[in-house]
């Protein structure tokens, strides 16, 4: 295998702790295969994040679907990246060869030739999101949680199974991550509860090259490499 590492020292130290995370990573196999991580960013860099200058979306309609809003989503696109250094960090270390091969063991899964998308969310009083799969385009999801105050440990992304039954949530104290493979049975959701302030987190998907919204992307035109 060729491994490219990140340039950037901080894409570095991101790259190093996420591919830590994911090896000491909890596997859970029921309702299907997920991944629990601890400490997946290096603090500094969460922090960062955490506090981008980046203002809550107004108007928004809560009716359980993300892509209702999607004028006003947040990516670490190429505006983003060009705009704020953590954003670069956080494209590098997930782009970098290394990277794509160890969640490509670790997974099971084959990433090579998808191309890397990472969302910035702040989810406020009233956000839900109904049980769904994430199915088609989307070969790996992970969500990141930024989540502070009161309450931050329960703001995690729910877990259904395959007949939408409730079955556990994810853990989402602050720097805390789930990893999923989609397919036709990852239901997963946000149960409609109180919300402290603002929900952060981190949407990270590697999707194939059917995605439409290329904008949205990290590297539009350079798809990822893991192992060879």
């Amino acid at each position: 295998m060729t491994v490219v590492p990140p340039a950037n020292a901080v894409a570095r130290a991101i790259q190093t702790g996420f591919v830590s995370a994911l090896a000491a990573s909890q596997r859970k196999s029921d309702p299907y295969r997920h991944w629990l991580l601890d400490d997946i960013l290096p603090t500094a860099a969460a922090e960062e994040i955490v506090d981008l200058p980046i203002g809550l979306p107004g108007g928004l309609v809560f009716n359980g679907r993300r892509e209702t809003n999607n004028a006003s989503r947040t990516y670490f696109d190429e505006t983003g990246r060009r705009r704020f250094p953590v954003m670069q960090a956080m494209a590098e270390a997930f782009q970098a060869t290394e990277t794509v091969a160890a969640i490509e063991r670790e997974c099971g899964t084959v990433l090579t030739g998808t191309s890397l998308r990472i969302e910035f969310c702040q989810d406020i009083e009233g956000f839900w999101l109904e049980p769904h799969t994430d199915i088609g385009v989307k070969r790996f999801t992970m969500s990141i949680f930024l989540c502070r105050g009161d309450g931050a440990g329960d703001l995690g992304t729910d877990i259904y199974d395959k007949s939408k039954t409730w079955v556990g949530r994810a853990p989402s104290d602050f720097n805390k991550a789930m990893i999923f493979i989609p397919s036709s049975n990852t239901f997963h959701g946000f149960a409609a509860r109180p919300i402290k302030g603002v929900r952060k987190s981190l949407i990270l998907n590697y999707v194939t090259q059917d995605w439409r919204n290329r904008q949205e992307l990290c590297y539009p035109e350079t798809p990822v490499r893991g192992a060879d």
